[in-house]
Parts: structure tokens; sequence; C-alpha cells
């Protein structure tokens, strides 16, 4: 299944990075269902690494190399290095649409690599790319929730096969930008389901000083809190979590406030200087293309569906880690099916939170230790009924 979706890419998609991924992958998938089929005790181990050099590993290697990449790439390593020159990752007077930053000035911070090493050696400029950082940062979050939860989830293995899957593999290697806040979220998550909430207030603060659409769980760790460790946790987490990404994005506001307005606000919404790029037909999109009135229904209509989740967290607050996420993800895809703009690909992000949350809650396959009184047992001698004849 895997592997005729990533075929399609070089077919179907006009975009290089896309066509690059597909092909390696599609070989990658294939070479994985061989393993499977060709080795009954490894053939799962395997495949799933050959799956992730297949998806993830080769053409990563190879876009950064040749300098493929989504031009969301390019815009997190410019809002590097306007950060280190300006203070700010806005460009007062933008000449056109990729000299817009559409993120919050936290996303900046992937691109200081790239400012660092812009003048340096040749190969080292590789290392600036905005993706490695970012998948990094993903990576991390996820290792770091696993340490939360204490190692409750399937394994290494399963793991793997997550990365190596095209929800994940896809976005790391021709863009990564959403991955460090999908990865914050779970973290985020995590804590929270462990009555940590300074910590996931700090995790929450990160992932709000990325995008702005990370704020809507805000509202459901602070439900998740409130359920699991009680009002007064759900309000130092979320006092954390304003706090810091206010502290975050400040310096920028006050430094440049109009340009923060418009590219991280107006422009992702269709109502900036210059039209997104992020034209899915979702029905948001379909609405606001009817002119005036269809963007103020399509906006009505995403308001709505805000409360809608709203209701349901107070109503029936989530109780653990799995319903927390479930409530996250609908909250997400209602917000990205319902805006004005949107891609098919931001449905990634509400999908590896359900699947991740799962995996992350699902009992460990470990075969029971053998007792001790059974194993006594079994080596002691029968004794027939009667007695012995």
């Amino acid at each position: 299944m895997a592997a005729v979706w990533a075929a399609a890419f070089p077919v179907v998609s006009s975009l290089g990075p896309h066509r690059v991924w597909g092909a390696s992958a599609c070989v990658g998938y294939l070479c994985a269902a061989v393993a499977v089929l060709s080795w009954r005790s490894l053939g799962r181990a395997v495949s799933v690494w050959i799956a992730g050099i297949g998806a993830v590993l080769v053409p990563l290697v190879v876009l950064v190399l040749t300098g493929g990449a989504q031009s969301e790439v390019g815009v997190v390593e410019r809002a590097g290095l306007l950060t280190v020159r300006q203070g700010t990752p806005y460009l007062a007077d933008p000449q056109a649409v990729v000299e817009v930053t559409p993120y919050l000035p936290g996303m900046a911070l992937f691109g200081l690599p790239g400012a660092v090493v812009a003048d340096g050696w040749e190969p080292l400029r590789y290392l600036g790319d905005a993706r490695l950082w970012c998948a990094a940062a993903f990576l991390g979050c996820l290792w770091a929730a696993g340490r939360v939860l204490g190692g409750r989830g399937t394994g290494q293995l399963v793991g793997a096969a997550l990365i190596a899957s095209p929800v994940v593999a896809l976005p790391l290697a021709v863009s990564g930008v959403d991955l460090p806040l999908t990865g914050l979220l779970c973290l985020a998550l995590a804590l929270a389901a462990r009555h940590r909430p300074v910590a996931a207030g700090l995790a929450l603060a990160l992932a709000c000083s990325l995008k702005w659409t990370a704020w809507p769980a805000l509202a459901v760790v602070a439900a998740l809190l409130a359920h699991r460790a009680g009002l007064g946790a759900a309000l130092r987490g979320t006092g954390v979590a304003v706090a810091g990404t206010v502290l975050a994005v400040l310096p920028s506001a006050l430094l440049a406030p109009g340009p923060l307005v418009e590219q991280v606000f107006a422009f992702p919404t269709g109502r900036g200087e210059w039209e997104t790029p992020a034209a899915s037909p979702l029905p948001g999109r379909l609405l606001a293309d009817l002119g005036p009135f269809g963007w103020y229904a399509a906006m009505t209509l995403l308001a709505a569906g805000g409360v809608a989740v709203a209701v349901s967290l107070w109503v029936r607050p989530p109780a653990g880690l799995v319903p927390a996420a479930d409530r996250l993800a609908v909250g997400l895809c209602t917000a990205f099916l319902l805006a004005p703009a949107g891609r098919f690909g931001y449905l990634a992000l509400p999908v590896l939170l359900s699947v991740w949350a799962r995996l992350a809650e699902a009992p460990s396959r470990v075969a029971p230790a053998r007792s001790r009184v059974v194993a006594a047992g079994s080596a002691a001698r029968p004794v027939l009924v009667g007695g012995d004849r």
C-alpha cells in the first residue's frame, strides 16, 4: 500500500523533491515487503530498516546534497538569518511570496544553524539545512515522550516503523517544518498524562511559539490536566504555556508588529497582500473562493467547530493520553478542513498524533516470565488417579 502511494508521486506530482522521494520510497517499501515475505524470523526488523533507508535516509541525503526542498525550508533558513541580523524574522516589505515568513518567531531557531555556517566551509554548509534540525527536534521529542511514559509503548521497532511510514517520511525528507510542532505536542500530551503541568506547559510554549495552529492544544492539555491532576495543575500548566509563548513572541511583536500580523495571521488565512500557496480544494478554501461572503462563512464555520470542540472538552474532558490526542486531532482536522486556506498535507499532523498515542499507550508484547511454581511442578513425577499400580 505504501509502495503504491509513493509510486504515484513521480507520476502526478509537479514538485521535484516529491518525485525524488516517491521514487526512492517506492523502491524501499517494495524491498521491505520482499524482506517480510523472505525471512520469517527477522523479516519484520529487516523490513523496517529497509523501509527507513529507502523512504527517509536516501531521499533526505540526496535532497540535502542537491539543494532540493519545498519552499518553506528556505523560508525557515532565511528567518534564522534575519533574526541574527535584525532581531526579527520578518521583512518589513517583502517583494515576493517566498519572502513572507508565515511562522511565529520560534521557527527561526531551526534556521540559526544555517545562519552560522552560511559563510563557512562548503561541506559544512549542508549541516545548516533546516530539515536536519527539524528532524532532530522531532525525534528528540518522541524519545523524550517515550521516557516520560515509562517505555510502555510497543517498542523501538514500531517507533521506527512509524518514522518510516509515508506520514512521517515524506515531510521529513522534503520539508520537515511541521515535525517539531508535532513532536512537541506529543511531548506535551505525554507530560500532561503523567501529571507534570509545568513541563507540559514548557513544551506547549515551545510549540505555540512555532505556529499558531498549535494553540488549540492549550485547551486540550488544560482539560487533561484538570481531569488527571486537578484545576490547580491545569492553571499552572496553562500559565506556563501562555507566559512562555508571550516571551518568545514579544520581541518580534515589538520590533515588527505590522509585518508579524500581516505575515503570520493575514497571509495564511487568505487576507494578506500575497496569495498563499496553500490552496488545496478543502471545504474552507472552496467557500473562500466564492468571495467575501464565502470567506466569512468559512470563518464562521471554523469558529463554530472550535466552540464545539471546546464544549466537548468541558462536558467530557479526556481521561488519558489517547482520548486527549484524539480530541486534539479532531480539533486540528476541523481547523484544517474549514480554514480559508490549507493543504491536504496538513492532515498528516492529526493522523500522526492519534497513531502515536495508541502506539505509546499499547502494552509491550513481552513474553510473561515463567512462574517458579509452575516450573518446579512441571518437573515433578505425575501422580496417577487411584495411586500407583
